[in-house]
């Protein structure tokens, strides 16, 4: 198994940030078996196109809430690093309370 738990949305409260404060969180490797993704399904053209993720943030975007880490943004990232037989990508981590 790749991920913890595909999921569908996102069960935490709306936090607000924007990618200037996402990219003030500095990144650490998270464990993808420890991730539950926040979508289902995903643009194949888009996880296979050489430039897919040259746009927006290098790093995944992750909340942690209620003892969960929740991937929000970057999974074409993931699953490429998965693909790749790598465990871990590297992520902002938003820790919400």
């Amino acid at each position: 198994m790749i991920f913890k738990r595909v999921g569908d949305s996102r069960p935490y409260p709306d936090h607000g940030y924007v990618q200037k404060q996402w990219s003030e969180i500095p990144p650490v490797q998270v464990r993808l078996d420890q991730l539950v993704t926040t979508k289902s399904t995903l643009d194949l053209g888009s996880l296979l196109e050489d430039d897919s993720t040259f746009y927006g943030d290098l790093f995944a975007h992750v909340v942690a809430w209620r003892g969960e880490l929740y991937l929000e943004d970057g999974l074409h990232r993931a699953l490429r690093a998965a693909l790749q037989q790598r465990q871990t990508v590297h992520a902002r981590v938003l820790e919400l309370h």
